[in-house]
């Protein structure tokens, strides 16, 4: 039999192409305590739950003989890969992770979990608060530490103005609140 009816597949490969957003050398993973408990959520359902039963299923399509063609045996072993992948990923996070609670920030300039209204030179707003890499969520708001907005207004204040540099030019911001709250990032996925 020829070597390409064996072969199980390519997501090998695949596996170094997937890359965590970048963090800045020498900088932690900022995260709230929401985020951070999502996150652990998550890696203890992989670890307890899910992979336990795809391998208990890998195991038993196994011994039912061809691999070749039994799809829950290719399958599972493509899922996990996946879990594996996602589980050195979130490992990886919770390790690098320093957790900031907004809450306890008392400062009046804007820094990681400040919750901010802008307002732009045609009188639009819009809240924002600045959370972490894996916790952002632009519907509700939720911006990272290292997106462009986020690094333009850190270490301003309430009443200053800031230039944003965008797509189609520079937009003039003027900060109208700023506060520290708990904030709810513990969305599911």
């Amino acid at each position: 039999m020829s070597k390409a009816f064996t072969k199980e597949s390519d997501d090998a490969l695949e596996d170094d192409e997937i890359q965590m957003p970048p963090l800045p050398a020498g900088t932690r993973n900022y995260m709230t305590p929401g985020g951070h408990a999502k996150l652990k959520a998550e890696l203890e359902h992989l670890t307890k739950v899910e992979r336990p039963e795809v391998t208990r299923v890998v195991s038993w399509a196994a011994s039912n003989g061809d691999r070749s063609e039994n799809g829950d045996y290719l399958y599972g072993k493509r899922r996990l890969r996946e879990i594996d992948r996602r589980t050195r990923y979130l490992i990886k996070r919770l390790d690098d992770a320093e957790v900031i609670d907004p809450a306890t920030r008392d400062t009046d300039q804007i820094f990681f979990g400040a919750t901010v209204t802008v307002e732009n030179q045609l009188g639009e707003t819009r809240t924002i608060s600045i959370v972490g890499l894996d916790e952002t969520d632009p519907s509700r708001g939720y911006v990272s530490w290292m997106s462009p907005i986020a690094r333009v207004l850190t270490k301003h204040r309430e009443g200053d103005t800031v230039s944003l540099p965008t797509p189609s030019g520079i937009e003039q911001l003027e900060i109208m609140t700023l506060e520290y709250k708990p904030l709810d990032t513990g969305k599911a996925q």
